[in-house]
């Protein structure tokens, strides 16, 4: 048995691999209402986001404040690295009657909500103090909404539509830029802000009335803990139930399975200036070419995953992965051709939709029932330090070895993590669910 005292499951049968899904079942995985609700979910995660990430500095802009305030903002996104901290607190308490995820998804949108709209009551002239506050305000709302929707997604769904669903859900986040990010640039050419940031906030209604229609997953039994306990069980369930070795083994995989694909796109942009590539045609052929492909990718992927499973789509995924960055180091030597560069793109960013989307699945999976919320926020947090490390290192060694050499050892850097896919997701069929006999 487990040596987990609030597991029944023995140990064996979590690693029994999966019964074979029929036919008729697989097509019922992909047409389902639960798909429908990871995309408006992932449409509610990505708005707050982009509005950070893409109008806020827009609107400074052009009212004229200056490019190193602008630069500042950037550390309004703080929480959403530091979520894990307060995730347990979503895995504890259950707020307006709700149940754990719809309750909280409900207070964060509406808070969103009111703090979007709250924009428009704002000057950058007058107040970008305020502005600044309002960020940190929107971005912790946001985070803590990506807590409760991520932890919904995995209490939701069958562990056989875990890749399609989140592969739905990150092309829906990808789509919500469109909003804050084109359209409301362009109503700023004809609209006064206020009334621009009012538009934009009314977009949250998407993933208010989702929440309010969605069905509560069926709450796992999770046991009564201390306040201390709701951030050390999680963590102890996580080495307990697969051991020490295999637990840091797990840990080190998500560490280094894009680790060289993260460093290779790290610098995409500067790459294709410096490769000879016009600010328009990066503009158009680079990031059009990147848009599609990311999202045909995980498209793609979360369908195909559905007929092969997780443990398949990570080694087969992960080449097409590793593949692609030799693209890269095609174009460096290539030079500035318009046709290398949307061919190079288009395979490197499908080789990310599909990697992102069997990388996302396997996150989810090794996730606990019980603790989904800080577990779920915990691991993404770990996968998160490779791009980190990727922004602050990639400039120093691009600048001592070049472009092509660079872009061979991201290749190099690749390989670890897909050497160790024998012990942490073996070739064949996936784990059983947990508590499954």
């Amino acid at each position: 048995m487990s040596d987990d005292p609030y597991s029944s499951t023995p140990e064996s049968e979590l690693l029994e691999p999966a019964p074979a899904q029929p036919p008729d079942s697989r097509w019922k995985s992909i047409f389902n209402v639960r798909m429908l609700i990871c995309m408006a979910c992932g449409f509610s995660s990505g708005l707050p986001l982009y509005v950070l990430y893409q109008l806020v500095p827009a609107w400074l802009r052009t009212e004229d404040v200056d490019l190193a305030t602008i630069g500042a903002f950037a550390l309004v996104s703080t929480p959403y690295t530091l979520k894990f901290l307060w995730a347990p607190l979503l895995d504890r308490f259950a707020p307006l009657g709700m149940g754990r995820r719809r309750g909280w998804s409900l207070v964060t949108q509406l808070g969103l909500l009111a703090s979007l709209a709250a924009f428009s009551m704002l000057s950058p002239s007058r107040s970008v103090g305020a502005i600044g506050v309002l960020c940190l305000v929107v971005s912790v709302f946001s985070a803590t909404q990506d807590i409760a929707l991520d932890a919904y997604r995995r209490e939701l769904l069958p562990d056989i539509e875990l890749g399609l669903g989140n592969s739905l859900a990150v092309n829906a986040y990808r789509v919500a830029s469109l909003v804050p990010g084109s359209l409301a640039l362009i109503l700023a050419d004809l609209l006064p802000w206020a009334t621009v940031h009012l538009v934009v906030a009314a977009f949250m209604g998407v993933g208010l009335v989702t929440t309010v229609l969605m069905p509560e997953p069926e709450r796992v039994h999770t046991p009564e803990l201390s306040f201390t306990q709701t951030i050390t069980e999680p963590l102890a369930s996580f080495f307990r139930q697969r051991g020490t070795g295999p637990a840091l083994a797990v840990l080190l995989f998500m560490l280094m399975y894009k680790l060289g694909d993260s460093m290779a796109t790290a610098l995409a942009t500067p790459f294709y200036l410096d490769t000879g590539f016009s600010m328009t045609q990066v503009g158009t052929v680079a990031k059009v070419a990147s848009l599609w492909a990311s999202i045909v990718g995980g498209t793609v992927g979360g369908l195909v995953m559905v007929w092969i499973g997780i443990n398949r789509a990570l080694w087969l995924f992960g080449l097409v992965q590793l593949v692609s960055i030799l693209g890269f180091a095609w174009l460096s030597v290539a030079g500035p051709e318009v046709g290398v560069l949307f061919a190079v793109v288009s395979f490197e960013y499908l080789g990310v939709g599909l990697g992102t989307a069997a990388f996302v699945a396997f996150i989810a999976r090794n996730t606990d029932p019980r603790y989904t919320a800080f577990q779920f926020a915990m691991l993404t947090a770990l996968t998160g330090v490779p791009r980190t490390l990727a922004g602050a290192t990639t400039g120093l060694v691009v600048e001592a070895v070049g472009y092509t050499t660079f872009f061979l050892g991201c290749f190099l850097l690749a390989l670890p993590g897909m050497a160790m896919l024998p012990w942490v997701a073996p070739w064949g069929d996936d784990p059983a669910p947990e508590g499954t006999s």
